[in-house]
């Protein structure tokens, strides 16, 4: 037992010296290649045991054969361990390298490109979180030029409808001033009309901006999806009765529902609005309401003809007017959506405000709109 100690004691002395020797030089090359550290700690390993092994047997007495014998196998040893090492560290530099370069097209035109030669486990997984990183970057830029093309459109349109109504109102201005008019009280009413005009589409601005800033202020309680239904038709029948389309609310569930009132009101209004005068005369718009697991879904479904398929996704973009299917002359007079591609935007962020989903689809003879929102706990 005695030996033991004494030979663990030498190889312990002589593994220390090594080991001393081994972190002084991994800290001068901690800021520099990684294969260098890893060649450095290959060295140190073979030093350590080297050294260990040459002090026992110096301690051991050995004959100078048996000690020739023990440096050989150590020296040979040693010369397969290094080479290992360093070819290893190659094989980690190359990987990095690769990996360096790959980096190098995230979030480009083309995407993430993976290097082609196999790489390490820890490299693989860091070449995959890339990857998913890219793909991130790749789906926000798309929406920012979404979003951008959608503003620009919304200017645009919003410019269009201002202009139009201002320019009738200068004229009428004008007409009065001159007292060229014969029934100034027929004038007087058509000012008011554009100015209830231009009043909603203000509102529906301030309105898309409060969602947009995330400063919508809702006032939930419990109700009714019937109650909800039931205002938002009571509201939307003057216009439908003015067209010639037929409502009908037949399969409303009573499920509850912790909404603000006034905004869900609001959004059936505009789906309701939008599809009476996306229906042709005779045409029916019907509103449902169900229950789906842990949601409730309302829906309008109106007879426009149908959404083109490429325009599906677009539908609830701010600014997004559609064919002109979808978006026949208002008369005057008519309320709901103020005509600037802004009714959806707001019903969709209305409902998302709610933790809800808004969605559409098409059906036989038109289209179909659907909004889910969280059931009521009971």
């Amino acid at each position: 037992m005695k030996d033991l100690l004494l030979i663990a004691l030498f190889a312990g002395l002589g593994a220390t010296g090594a080991g001393l020797l081994g972190w002084l030089a991994v800290r001068l090359l901690r800021r520099r290649s990684v294969a260098l550290s890893l060649f450095c700690v290959a060295v140190v390993t073979v030093l350590a045991v080297t050294s260990g092994t040459f002090a026992v047997a110096q301690a051991m007495f050995l004959s100078g054969h048996d000690l020739g014998v023990v440096i050989t196998v150590l020296g040979m040893a040693s010369v397969v361990s290094l080479l290992t090492a360093a070819l290893l560290g190659r094989q980690v530099v190359a990987g990095s390298r690769a990996l360096t370069a790959a980096a190098r097209t995230v979030g480009s035109d083309t995407g993430f490109t993976a290097p082609e030669h196999p790489l390490g486990l820890e490299l693989a997984q860091l070449s995959a979180e890339l990857a998913a990183t890219s793909a991130r970057l790749a789906e926000s830029r798309a929406r920012a030029q979404a979003l951008d093309a959608s503003r620009r459109e919304l200017i645009a349109w919003i410019s269009h409808d201002l202009r139009t109504p201002l320019a009738g109102l200068r004229a009428m201005a004008e007409a009065l001033e001159d007292g060229v008019v014969e029934q100034p009280e027929h004038y007087l009413r058509r000012i008011r009309t554009e100015v209830e005009r231009l009043t909603g589409m203000v509102d529906d601005l301030f309105e898309l901006s409060r969602i947009q800033a995330g400063a919508l202020s809702l006032s939930v309680s419990r109700v009714s999806v019937y109650d909800l239904v039931d205002d938002a038709l009571a509201g939307a029948h003057p216009l439908a009765r003015q067209r010639g389309v037929r409502l009908e609310g037949r399969q409303v569930a009573a499920e509850p529902v912790e909404v603000d009132s006034r905004e869900i009101t609001r959004v059936l209004g505009n789906l309701l609005v939008n599809a009476i005068r996306s229906t042709p005369e005779d045409g029916v718009v019907a509103v449902s309401a169900r229950r789906e697991v842990d949601e409730v879904v309302l829906s309008v479904t109106d007879g426009c003809g149908g959404i083109p398929e490429q325009d599906l996704s677009r539908v609830f973009e701010t600014g997004w007017r559609g064919s002109a299917a979808r978006t026949p002359r208002r008369d005057p007079g008519e309320g709901g959506d103020s005509g600037a591609g802004l009714g959806l935007a707001i019903v969709r962020g209305i409902v998302e405000a709610h933790s809800g989903r808004a969605r559409v689809r098409n059906v036989t003879g038109g289209c179909c709109f659907e909004i889910a929102l969280p059931a009521a706990p009971g």
